[in-house]
């Protein structure tokens, strides 16, 4: 079937944070010293080790799990630091920052495209009220038909039922749907239980997600369309 409504996730999906240089700053004034390059790389491979081994933790309040997982990115780089100290400050220096969640450069001029070849867009996101409105802060709101936040409606991904309530609000079949998130334990697998079709977004290729042999890869959503146009030919 056709696929005519594109749906999607919003973090490191459609948007990111600026935690690396956050982290940056934080180890330096500790005396470490990392390039940007390899935080960003062992950031994505502590995301994707807790999303396949510990699916749902980043849901929780991040003072829950965020000295855990600086505990596992402190040891991939080698170093040890008291890891609730360092959330500690590092929460200190992001929220100084003000910046927030960012749209990935040519988030925006990519959905426009999806919208100007005629498909349908929405977003289906695990996120707490603020979505909306970071969402119009981030002047991506206006491309989306529909929108469906967890918090809104009492159940999360990969609960089908909010991939139901979505299709049902927009009134297309699931058969019609592409999903397109970052996090395959729940993207794809909600997705794909409600039965629509799934790609996902890894911006360092197959690196981190290399045991995902059942499902298609793009390392930005600026591949969303080209990826639908080689599917329908």
């Amino acid at each position: 079937m056709k696929i005519t409504f594109v749906w999607f996730d919003l973090g490191y999906t459609l948007l990111y944070q600026t935690r690396e240089q956050a982290y940056r700053e934080v180890l330096a004034e500790l005396g470490h010293a990392f390039t940007l390059e390899r935080l960003e790389r062992e950031y994505h491979l502590g995301d994707k080790l807790f999303m396949r081994e510990y699916p749902g933790v980043f849901g929780w309040n991040p003072d829950t799990f965020a000295p855990w997982f600086l505990g596992v990115l402190n040891h991939r780089l080698g170093i040890r630091t008291d890891l609730c100290r360092t959330w500690g400050r590092l929460k200190q220096v992001l929220a100084a920052d003000h910046t927030g969640w960012l749209p990935f450069d040519g988030a925006a001029e990519a959905l426009a495209d999806l919208r100007r070849r005629g498909y349908r867009l929405g977003v289906i996101t695990n996120w707490d009220p603020s979505a909306r409105t970071l969402l119009a802060e981030r002047g991506l709101d206006a491309f989306f038909e529909q929108v469906v936040v967890s918090c809104e409606v009492g159940c999360e991904k990969p609960d089908r039922r909010i991939f139901d309530l979505a299709t049902t609000a927009a009134g297309v079949r699931p058969a019609e749907c592409l999903y397109v998130g970052d996090n395959y334990y729940v993207d794809t697998v909600g997705a794909r239980g409600a039965g629509m079709e799934s790609l996902v977004v890894n911006r360092f290729g197959r690196l981190g997600v290399e045991e995902i042999v059942d499902a298609p890869i793009v390392t930005h959503v600026g591949e969303v369309a080209r990826w639908l146009e080689s599917v329908r030919r």
